[in-house]
């Protein structure tokens, strides 16, 4: 009984390949999050935001969470949870392309209001906050480059030799 104590929690948290947990709960590394509270907390950054355009003024209650969610509410909604985790290659694409994508979304968003002739803060927080809802229950969209790319470079790596 030589093993450490961080073998034991491995073992019992991951499955065969080393992806994720058995029970397909994933937990971000040292936070304790799982996907369900991932998915739970983008879902409500939406709700959350449009809530704050109610504060009178220009007080930083009110534009502070409605910049983070535009900013990063709808692509985190789109693209985490992955199923089976994410490799580190794959966490930091993800987390990348995070802003991109809700960029794009608002955009698409403003636009269809816009065309229809009714666009505000209002319509627009809403619209986004049920498309993140949705897709947050959702699975995350597949990023197979950086998960094929992390898992080859972790199988290329020595696993005990000083690296050269």
């Amino acid at each position: 009984m030589n093993t450490t104590h961080s073998e034991d929690m491995g073992h019992k948290d991951m499955d065969d390949k080393g992806i994720g947990d058995v029970d397909g709960t994933e937990k971000a590394r040292g936070t304790g999050l799982t996907s369900t509270h991932l998915r739970v907390l983008v879902a409500a950054s939406g709700w959350l935001a449009l809530a704050a355009t109610a504060v009178p003024g220009p007080s930083p209650l009110r534009w502070i969470p409605v910049l983070l969610f535009v900013l990063f509410g709808p692509g985190c909604a789109a693209l985490y949870p992955q199923p089976g985790g994410l490799a580190s290659g794959a966490r930091l694409e993800a987390a990348a392309l995070a802003a991109p994508v809700s960029l794009s979304l608002g955009v698409l968003t403003a636009t269809a209001l816009f065309l229809v002739e009714s666009f505000s803060l209002t319509a627009f927080l809403f619209w986004l906050a049920g498309f993140s809802t949705v897709t947050a229950f959702l699975p995350g969209l597949p990023l197979p480059a950086a998960r094929r790319g992390a898992v080859e470079r972790a199988e290329r790596a020595p696993s005990g030799g000083s690296g050269t």
